[in-house]
């Protein structure tokens, strides 16, 4: 919006030219989204707490601990992180730009399935909330629709390509239909594999923000021809501005960290993970660095796989891989301390950012 705004008047006040330039609107939506997600953490939180009584119901085959220390928490403080990530977005970002809504689009359904969800789980006093099936269904449709206009956004030869890190020249031409479903999967597994990883105070939200730095530069970066054709990588017009709305996401995490850093006052709920993993997953998508997700938010799928490993070890064998799944439960089972545990993989989560961005000079 302030772009559309203030950008006219720049030849007759030189300090709005200031508004042209990604990188300083990039750095207003880090604040602005922080701003507001603590002016309006407090109210939201009392708010939660009030309409909840007993807060998010806690699973009784969890850690008994989680049953002592987390019971009464109020759930659904995803509400925070969109509200501070939507609106300094619209407020930062230039709405011209297609890439934007589409991103926005996924935070939102995705994020209209987790509060569902949530609210399944509250009002009816259980951890069970909607059936898989279900939530599946609504997000590969809402992904479907995204990865769709991603495509017809895309100039050839990109269109209906999947891009490989490190291979400079390596596009895999699938087509349309095979790489909407691809692109669907990535969606859906950032989306669920966020999802599993929210279960200890202040775990998920910061390899999501750390996620969220990486591809706010990678989409700056591939948005530029000047970098592309220097780092050797694909340029994908439009997608700088995509950079805005991973800074919001930065600011608006950061607010919610404040509230939910141990002894969290809130958890962000399906409703926040489920739209922030999808975030993740469609901005991926759009820049063509799909699998420089699965580097970079490689702690969200070690969380993943090692559901899908107990699930099929005891299916199959009757016996368990794990002392309990998602795997940061394990190491609960073995007597770390949470804060250890969080503290530990976040240090992973940079580690793995780190390696991702890597791929971006290694050519």
């Amino acid at each position: 919006m302030l772009p559309y705004l203030l950008v006219p008047l720049a030849d007759e006040f030189q300090l709005f030219n200031v508004f042209r330039y990604i990188t300083f609107r990039t750095g207003g939506a880090i604040i602005t989204a922080l701003i507001i997600g603590l002016i309006l953490g407090p109210s939201l939180i009392n708010w939660l707490r009030a309409k909840q009584g007993k807060g998010q119901p806690i699973r009784e085959d969890g850690p008994k601990q989680h049953l002592l220390t987390k019971k009464g928490t109020p759930t659904m403080g995803g509400f925070l992180i969109l509200i501070a990530l939507f609106a300094s977005t619209l407020l930062w970002a230039d709405l011209a730009n297609p890439y934007v809504w589409v991103v926005l689009f996924v935070t939102a359904g995705f994020g209209a399935v987790g509060f569902y969800d949530d609210f399944i789980k509250v009002t009816k006093r259980s951890s069970a909330g909607v059936g898989g099936k279900i939530k599946l269904a609504f997000e590969f449709l809402i992904a479907i629709v995204a990865v769709y206009f991603i495509n017809m956004l895309e100039q050839p030869p990109l269109q209906g390509a999947i891009a490989f890190p490190v291979f400079k020249d390596l596009l895999w031409q699938i087509g349309l239909v095979p790489f909407v479903i691809f692109g669907c999967l990535v969606i859906m597994g950032a989306g669920n594999a966020v999802n599993l990883s929210d279960g200890l105070d202040g775990l998920a939200i910061v390899p999501v923000m750390i996620a969220a730095a990486a591809f706010g530069l990678i989409a700056y970066l591939v948005g530029r021809v000047d970098y592309t054709e220097y780092l050797q990588l694909h340029y994908v017009q439009g997608t700088g501005e995509i950079a805005i709305f991973a800074g919001a996401l930065l600011g608006a995490g950061l607010a919610f960290l404040w509230f939910n850093a141990p002894p969290a006052m809130v958890f962000m709920g399906d409703t926040g993970s489920l739209s922030l993993g999808g975030a993740l997953g469609t901005v991926a998508v759009a820049t063509k660095h799909e699998f420089v997700l699965a580097i970079i938010g490689g702690l969200f799928v070690m969380e993943a796989i090692s559901v899908i490993v107990q699930v099929a070890s005891f299916r199959l064998t009757g016996k368990r891989v794990f002392k309990m799944a998602p795997i940061h439960h394990h190491f609960e089972q073995l007597g770390w301390q949470e804060p250890t545990i969080v503290i530990r993989f976040w240090i992973v989560a940079v580690v793995l950012a780190l390696i991702g961005l890597s791929t971006l000079k290694l050519r």
